[in-house]
């Protein structure tokens, strides 16, 4: 491109050269043959010189016209818009006698100068009427006119050419095939970003939802924990008779008892917790919401009590045994391994104490009034009189005093059956017996009134009971987990007196707490024909025989059978 425009300035400036030359020597010919000349533009001949310009010789030279910004006429140029229609070439009447000349000439034409699109002058010189001064006037005018337009025009002209390129047509179609892709990445960027958002968005909404759920989660499962789970006072409440389940929510939070009233509503209604009851209660803070609930539909009691510092748990069918391991353990706390104040040892010798035993007699009549004999053979003399229930204990309570409760609660529950035993033929004691067998014996309340109506009908006709509870717990394995060969393989031949296989009639005593179902059972018993029973070892469904052999097939078939497999 520099080259280029190197070349046009070259031609442009050897073309101005020539013309300054050619005007130069136009004037000297002139000085010399001294003609009468006249300069004329266009529009001086077409108003009426053509006569003068015809009969007079003249050399003419078209020149570009432009109007002289400071004094309003036109001058001559060189220069000026390209859209123009081309100037006509004149080439002096000396030049064009001149081939070499003429020919120099058409080479000039195609530079820049053959663009200028202007207006023309013509200067003609006219022999008869020019004169010499004013055509060296007239010419030096145009000489200096013609020099400052072209060095106006050429600057500003090579400036734009080294500037603007014109657009082939394949490069106005790439043009607009990049403008296209560019459009196209710029609306895939902007897709991708919309995306990008879209994702971000969605993604932080899901967060929000997850993060929701999470944190109500937890603290719904926090809201039904124990509001402090170290925590050993008790809490005095009192839920008036008839109050509603957000009631009694209410007032458990303000004990601060549970740690939202709005979760505990809905919870036990969730839970079908709908029967609690109106009374005082000593509750804990270490209890849960499940424990509170559970507490509240046991009831309460009608006056307000001392605080308790935890519960016993003595489960139906326990021995004295079983119930010495249980008075350790306080189940009214969370931890399995919660101790109460008092041990296993203390326990037993507080049953085993005569004097505690006979204080107990006075105290309970007709509940005692016929326990065994100390020389009776009874492993414990208390034995079946301690009834299977959840006991409080207080900071104050002593070991005598909860063997007691347990007492009192057998008395209280026997107090129906006093009156009616003597005319069945019964005392408590033989009844609480045969209730521990029945307990052990049966599963349903259905079974245990069949099974007391066989013991019934065995005790009537002299046969012995031959139950394997009596056997076990004079082996002292009664509670015991035992396999089905060992239970088999029973030592029916032990010399105890709780061999109710060798001995005909009850044992010294009862061998378990009964529950109320085995007492109301053994009180009120089926009446059948059934002397035999055994119960199938895998289902524990109980079959009845009323004769040996038909009993000995259901052994074979249900139990003898399976213990071979």
């Amino acid at each position: 491109m520099a080259n280029d425009s190197h070349e046009k300035d070259t031609q442009s400036s050897s073309f101005r050269d020539k013309i300054l030359r050619d005007l130069e020597e136009i004037k000297r010919q002139s000085d010399s043959k001294r003609p009468t000349g006249s300069l004329t533009t266009d529009e001086n001949i077409a108003e009426g010189h053509s006569e003068q310009a015809t009969t007079q010789p003249r050399v003419s030279i078209k020149l570009p016209l432009v109007a002289d910004e400071e004094s309003g006429s036109l001058v001559t140029r060189f220069s000026g818009d390209t859209e123009q229609e081309e100037p006509e070439k004149v080439v002096p009447a000396e030049i064009q006698d001149s081939p070499e000349q003429a020919s120099e000439m058409a080479q000039h034409s195609s530079t820049p100068f053959d663009e200028v699109p202007v207006a023309t002058a013509v200067v003609v010189l006219d022999e008869a009427s020019a004169e010499p001064d004013d055509l060296t006037e007239t010419l030096a005018i145009h000489k200096h006119s013609i020099r400052d337009r072209l060095q106006k025009a050429e600057a500003p002209r090579a400036e734009l050419e080294d500037t603007i390129i014109t657009p082939t047509p394949k490069q106005q179609t790439t043009n607009r095939e990049a403008a296209t892709r560019r459009r196209h990445r710029q609306r895939r960027k902007q897709d991708s970003i919309a995306k990008r958002i879209v994702k971000v968005v969605v993604s932080l909404v899901l967060l929000l939802l997850v993060v929701t759920a999470v944190t109500g989660y937890l603290y719904l499962k926090s809201s039904l924990e124990p509001v402090n789970a170290q925590a050993t006072e008790n809490i005095q409440v009192e839920i008036p008779e008839g109050s509603s389940t957000k009631e009694i929510a209410r007032i458990l939070e303000g004990s601060n008892l549970i740690k939202n009233a709005t979760v505990f509503n809905y919870y036990a209604k969730l839970k079908s917790y709908n029967n609690f009851q109106s009374g005082f209660y000593n509750l804990n803070q270490s209890m849960s919401v499940d424990e509170l609930a559970k507490i509240l539909q046991e009831g309460g009691t009608a006056t307000a009590q001392d605080p308790i510092s935890g519960k016993i748990l003595v489960v139906e069918g326990s021995t004295i045994n079983q119930i010495a391991q249980a008075v350790t353990k306080n189940v009214y706390k969370n931890s399995k391994d919660e101790k109460t104040p008092f041990t296993a040892d203390d326990f037993l010798a507080t049953v085993k104490n005569e004097e505690f035993i006979n204080k107990m007699v006075a105290a309970y009549p007709r509940l005692l009034s016929t326990l065994p004999a100390a020389d009776s053979g009874a492993t414990y003399r208390l034995e079946g009189y301690l009834f299977p229930a959840t006991y409080d204990y207080k900071p104050d309570t002593t070991m005598e005093g909860l063997v007691e409760l347990m007492i009192a609660a057998m008395d209280e529950r026997l107090q129906p059956y006093y009156d009616q035993l003597a005319a069945k033929g019964l005392d408590v004691n033989q009844l609480l017996t045969l209730a521990s067998l029945v307990e052990k014996e049966g599963a349903t309340d259905a079974d245990r009134r069949t099974i007391a109506g066989v013991f019934y009908n065995r005790l009537n006709t002299g046969m012995p009971l031959q139950s394997n509870i009596a056997i076990l717990y004079a082996m002292g394995k009664l509670g015991e987990k035992t396999t089905l060969k060992e239970d088999a393989a029973i030592d029916t031949t032990i010399n105890s007196p709780y061999n109710i296989y060798t001995n005909t009639g009850l044992m010294p005593g009862p061998v378990d707490s009964p529950s109320q179902a085995a007492i109301e059972a053994t009180f009120a018993p089926n009446k059948t024909n059934y002397y035999y029973f055994v119960a199938d070892v895998t289902t524990g469904t109980v079959y009845f025989a009323e004769t040996g052999e038909e009993h000995e097939q259901n052994v074979e078939k249900y139990v003898n059978s399976k213990l071979n497999n």
